[in-house]
């Protein structure tokens, strides 16, 4: 039986190039190539794909959601609407949503809208709202104005009675 060629005088030839090397010289790439040293490739790290790691978008201590407590929207200027001898004061809010029986407190109310003091408007208690249109609604004042005119100034505000000063 025959035997294998072995010390200085063993050749090899490379799956890589096809060259004839020493056989001394040739190692085995990690995919089974016998190659030369100087072909040899390291494998490549993307060939090692890394553990899955957690959800990136977790938070650590995520706190739930909170219910946005109800603020006071700002009034286009002079947005109450008085007549003289009534007691029913119009109020210019857009897109307000809301309703009839709607409590609303309003402040900052400047001057004597219709002839009332301001304070008449600035109730801590608020108002039953009425007649309930998109832009506008109807509350009683308690007194009658004496002066027709659209008065309150021009940074009213109109929210929750809840809401503080």
């Amino acid at each position: 039986m025959g035997r294998f060629a072995s010390g200085k005088y063993a050749k090899a030839i490379s799956d890589r190039s096809g060259l004839e090397f020493p056989y001394t010289e040739m190692v085995r790439e990690w995919n089974g190539s016998f190659v030369h040293i100087s072909e040899y490739e390291e494998k490549q790290p993307q060939l090692q794909p890394r553990a899955k790691s957690a959800d990136p978008q977790g938070l650590n201590r995520a706190r739930p959601d909170r219910t946005e407590p109800a603020t006071p929207n700002l009034l286009p200027g002079n947005p109450f609407s008085l007549t003289s001898g009534s007691a029913n004061v119009t109020v210019k809010e857009p897109n307000h949503g809301r309703s009839n029986g709607d409590t609303v407190r309003f402040r900052n109310v400047d001057g004597s809208p219709g002839g009332l003091a301001f304070t008449v408007f600035e109730n801590a208690s608020g108002f039953s709202i009425s007649s309930v249109t998109t832009d506008t609604y109807v509350f009683g004042a308690g007194s009658n104005a004496t002066v027709t005119e659209e008065a309150g100034g021009m940074t009213v505000t109109a929210g929750p009675v809840t809401q503080q000063a």
